[in-house]
């Protein structure tokens, strides 16, 4: 790789800014200054201002996400991108969160810039489990775990029902829903299809990863590896 490729791919500056960053020492290959835009270096091998670059093989992270923050590059308001080191946003190609969660859903939500990884993990074929904690205006009924396993559930506006999804009540207002799919604002939809609207919720795991294993803060990241992602296939 050219090292004004470098430090334009992963987010230092653009190329017409790259002959000013070499000219001022920032860029270290094995060692030795680089000073030439069009120098051959190995991204493992190169320093930034003393630092390793970071991610040089795709970013995966896990976000915890706060609530009030939307997962989106262009709406007004608190973003989920506002929480990550501006740095990424520079990336090319872009990060971008793997999915969504809505304003108002909290909890673990992965990013990355691998748009193969963002495919695979949204695919529907691959049934990757995602599970959500829930409070409910209204007691959640005991049948709609039986309903919910079936995969009968046809949501309003939908052609073909919701695949079997696994319901556990920890109380009447309270549960855990675990998907299988990722529709628009499902939980909330198939628990108002049973008459307990959603006032509370929290995605707390994606295939192997939970959030309380992973300690992380709302707002807080940290990176994880994508091959324990992929191996979650169901």
């Amino acid at each position: 790789m050219r090292a004004d490729a470098l430090l334009s791919r992963y987010g230092y500056c653009s190329r017409r800014e790259c002959a000013a960053w070499l000219a001022q020492g920032r860029v270290l290959f094995r060692g030795e200054t680089v000073r030439r835009a069009n120098a051959p270096v190995e991204p493992t091998e190169v320093l930034v201002d003393g630092e390793p670059v970071p991610f040089v093989n795709g970013l995966y992270v896990a976000f915890n996400k706060p609530l009030g923050c939307t997962c989106s590059h262009r709406e007004a308001g608190k973003l989920v991108y506002d929480y990550l080191p501006p740095q990424w946003l520079a990336r090319k190609p872009g990060v971008n969160t793997v999915g969504r969660l809505d304003k108002e859903t909290s909890g673990l939500l992965l990013l990355t810039d691998d748009g193969a990884f963002e495919h695979a993990m949204c695919s529907p074929r691959r049934h990757v489990p995602k599970e959500y904690a829930f409070r409910t205006a209204a007691p959640v009924p005991p049948a709609a775990a039986e309903l919910f396993a079936a995969g009968t559930l046809l949501l309003e506006g939908e052609r073909t029902p919701c695949l079997p999804a696994e319901l556990r009540l920890t109380g009447d207002c309270e549960g855990v829903l675990t998907l299988h799919e990722g529709r628009y604002h499902q939980v909330r939809r198939m628990l108002a299809a049973v008459g307990a609207p959603v006032v509370a919720l929290e995605r707390c795991a994606i295939g192997p990863l939970r959030l309380e294993s992973l300690g992380l803060a709302p707002g807080e990241w940290c990176a994880v590896d994508p091959a324990l992602l992929i191996a979650s296939k169901v």
